[in-house]
């Protein structure tokens, strides 16, 4: 019987093997075990230290017996700590050989799945649709353009005639512009007042007199 077979109670040749699952939760249950082993360990060397420590100099078998029991520890806790190394790396293996297995089986499901679906498939039959898709879609465009092309039910006209008569309205319009702002200057002005404007006096000697100065001035030019 393998290591393995020992360890997780596996039959003879012809028993079953236990599954990656079950292999990977016995291989974390026995970590869990050897853990709380290594802590109940550690305790354990700290106390023998410290009983050494208090008969140095008292009773030295005493204290020579805990140093040995500390070593048959730390001898103990070293061989736990190979042992756990061993097993995280056996775990990690099974769990990535478990992953693989989960990748390549869904694989092949899809592959299957493909191979389903292109079961009743055939490519002649795919090449001759997708023609016949595009030539409908040309159809379709040439179709369209024909549409949207502007019809002109029979008349047809000169675009030469047609810029030609354009330039002549805009013609039109700028002489009768012109004729409008020619006319505008026969517009009668104010006539120019025929008095001169009073002088301004070298002093201010009477505000009242310029006033009415002023008024005579524009009564005069109205």
């Amino acid at each position: 019987m393998s290591l393995l077979g020992k360890l997780f109670g596996g039959g003879g040749k012809g028993g079953k093997g236990p599954s990656p699952q079950e292999a990977i939760q016995k291989l974390r249950e026995t970590e869990e075990m050897l853990t709380k082993k290594q802590e109940f360990l550690e305790k354990k060397i700290e106390q023998e230290l410290q009983i050494a420590k208090k008969n140095g100099t008292k009773n030295k078998r005493a204290a020579l017996q805990a140093l040995k029991r500390k070593k048959r520890y730390e001898k103990q806790l070293a061989q736990i700590d190979g042992t756990l190394s061993t097993i995280e790396f056996q775990r990690e293996a099974l769990e990535n050989a478990n992953t693989n297995t989960e990748v390549l089986k869904n694989m092949g499901f899809a592959a299957k799945a493909m191979k389903s679906a292109h079961e009743n498939m055939d490519i002649d039959k795919v090449d001759d649709l997708m023609q016949d898709i595009t030539e409908q879609q040309e159809l379709a465009q040439e179709i369209s353009d024909a549409i949207s092309k502007p019809v002109g039910f029979g008349e047809e006209f000169d675009e030469d005639e047609l810029l030609a008569e354009l330039d002549e309205l805009e013609q039109e319009e700028l002489d009768k512009n012109l004729l409008e702002i020619g006319g505008s200057e026969n517009v009668p002005l104010p006539n120019v007042p025929s008095s001169s404007l009073p002088s301004r006096p070298a002093k201010k000697e009477d505000d009242e007199d310029d006033m009415e100065d002023l008024q005579r001035w524009a009564m005069e030019a109205m």
